[in-house]
């Protein structure tokens, strides 16, 4: 007994003398890292934006300094995502909750993203926001590419036509969600099939997922991105979890997606998009 007293003792002492060095460790990477965030921040909005500082930075640099260094120094420097991958998402998630696209736009060209494929992008999520979200989208993005020098319109992606866009549109659906989209055409209630089968299947599938430009993948998850910025539509929003699932893109996309819209959408429409991610990708 007295022997493990001694040891308890010692190793009580050889604790307390490491603690100091312990929370010096603590305080060291706390503070390291707030200076990588800070310099990663600064470095991203360079390389994306220029200098050129933003009217917040101006009037409210505090506040400015925060979003910067959550999104840029911080969200931006993890996960599995490429840069265009963040950007179109941004772009679609922007599109999503009608807000201005101009400075996104201009990290796209800035950074090399194909216009076509900027574009296409705010094409994709159009049946999940409508026509005037997205035609506000355009109109910035427009006058972005123009700026530029890049004669409009580009060219046309889309591979349908009127007498095979249901047909097209149908298969491009049966292959990410399987046989479960006929039993759907065929339950559908009489009064409501156009919507159900036609217009879904013509105008979201048919007219849309078949264009050029974005492969299915980044088709399947800008969806993803515009259903869950929109909120309350967890059910379409776990359908889209399992397309992204069946078309290759994995949970972990999923929810580095959901990271990156966070600041533009806040915690609760994102906590519900990422609770259908854990429902659906066990």
């Amino acid at each position: 007994m007295r022997l493990h007293g001694k040891l308890l003792a010692l190793l009580m002492l050889v604790m307390m003398a490491s603690l100091p060095c312990a929370v010096a460790a603590a305080d060291t990477i706390s503070k390291d890292t707030g200076a990588d965030r800070v310099a990663l921040a600064k470095k991203e909005l360079e390389r994306l934006y220029g200098t050129t500082p933003s009217p917040l930075q101006k009037t409210d640099p505090g506040f400015a300094a925060t979003r910067d260094r959550l999104l840029y120094g911080q969200i931006q420097q993890k996960g599995v995502l490429t840069s265009e991958q963040r950007l179109l998402v941004t772009l679609g998630t922007l599109t999503s909750l009608s807000a201005d696209v101009t400075d996104t736009a201009k990290a796209c060209l800035r950074t090399g993203v194909d216009p076509v494929r900027i574009k296409e992008a705010i094409y994709q999520v159009t049946p999940y926001v409508g026509y005037p979200k997205a035609s506000q989208a355009l109109a910035a993005v427009n006058t972005v590419l123009e700026e530029a020098g890049i004669r409009l319109p580009l060219e046309d992606q889309s591979t349908v036509t009127e007498d095979n866009r249901f047909q097209k549109g149908f298969e491009v659906q049966s292959s990410i969600f399987g046989a479960g989209i006929a039993a759907m055409h065929k339950k559908a209630p009489e009064g409501q099939k156009d919507i159900i089968v036609d217009y879904l299947s013509s105008w979201c599938f048919g007219d849309t997922y078949t264009r050029r430009g974005l492969d299915l993948k980044m088709r399947e998850l800008l969806t993803f991105a515009a259903i869950s910025a929109l909120g309350g539509c967890e059910s379409q929003v776990k359908s889209h979890v399992q397309g992204n699932l069946n078309v290759g893109n994995s949970k972990q996309m999923l929810i580095d997606t959901l990271a990156q819209m966070l600041p533009f959408i806040g915690f609760p429409r994102t906590l519900n998009a990422l609770a259908c991610v854990n429902a659906v990708a066990r």
